[in-house]
């Protein structure tokens, strides 16, 4: 078995528990169970990280080039943003509701072929790894947006129906809330915007043309529309609170149409089959 595998392998392991602990902190709201969850998460991003990088090294290019290392991939980069926003905002519960998003793109990952393959001419582009890079980690932040969405939505729930009870001591305040998602936008689309120009630019390279309304890069459009409505209006508008989460959940559901519903569902040259 390939030594990336294995760090693979391990690395779902421990995300694995460190779910489980995460998603027992929100429901005994007990400290040390944060601290566990916080560790494990860290060792297996640690594993993770090392599994990209033996394949990385045994493959002999950037392996984000089919449905396995792309799952995988955004796993480590969610769980990436995870312990970074952990650390700077203080917000241990983030973790039962990213970590649980991780997990399952890991056990996706866990069940798809893993073998390497020749690299296809197609992906043998100076342009490719920024592609993904950019793209992904955007996708990442997004991941956050949606959380953040998802949690703002709770609480205010929990709120008006003056229901203070254990879930509302769980979650965060709404400005904070509204603030982490903010903030997570507002790095998150550039990012994105900065994977569709080097993807522009790789399929020039490829393909012989810049844009070509290819469903992923139609797809890909509607999504950064969609942040950009987002963001416009919260910059010029002011929107803050439900409207901003609502259109952050929706955001994000284009997003996964965009890396998953595309790719298995609609033909077209970004399909893996393709590659």
């Amino acid at each position: 078995m390939l030594m990336n595998i294995q760090f693979f392998k391990f690395a779902a392991f421990l995300y694995f528990f460190g779910t489980l602990a995460y998603l027992a902190y929100i429901i005994f709201l007990k400290r040390g169970l944060s601290k566990i969850a916080l560790i494990v998460i860290s060792v297996g991003f640690a594993s993770h990280t090392l599994a990209l990088l033996t394949r990385y090294i045994e493959a002999g290019y950037t392996p984000v080039t089919n449905l396995h290392e792309s799952l995988s991939f955004f796993a480590w980069m969610i769980i990436g943003i995870l312990l970074i926003a952990t650390l700077k905002y203080k917000v241990k519960v983030l973790g039962s509701f990213l970590a649980p998003i991780a997990l399952i793109l890991m056990l996706f990952a866990f069940a798809l072929p893993k073998e390497i393959l020749p690299l296809a001419p197609v992906l043998k582009s100076f342009w490719h790894p920024f592609h993904v890079i950019f793209a992904f980690l955007g996708n990442a932040m997004f991941t956050l947006t949606f959380c953040c969405g998802v949690m703002y939505l709770i609480q205010e729930h929990q709120l008006k129906s003056k229901k203070i009870g254990a879930m509302t001591k769980r979650l965060p305040s709404l400005n904070l809330l509204d603030d982490l998602s903010y903030q997570s936008l507002k790095f998150g689309f550039p990012l994105l915007t900065l994977g569709i120009i080097t993807g522009a630019v790789w399929a020039e390279y490829a393909w012989g043309r810049y844009w070509g309304w290819d469903p992923k890069e139609t797809w890909s459009l509607i999504t950064w529309f969609l942040y950009a409505a987002l963001l416009h209006q919260r910059l010029t508008v002011g929107w803050r609170g439900r409207k901003a989460a609502i259109m952050a959940i929706v955001g994000f559901l284009a997003v996964l149409f965009t890396f998953l519903g595309v790719n298995l569902i609609l033909p077209g040259l970004h399909t893996y089959s393709n590659w």
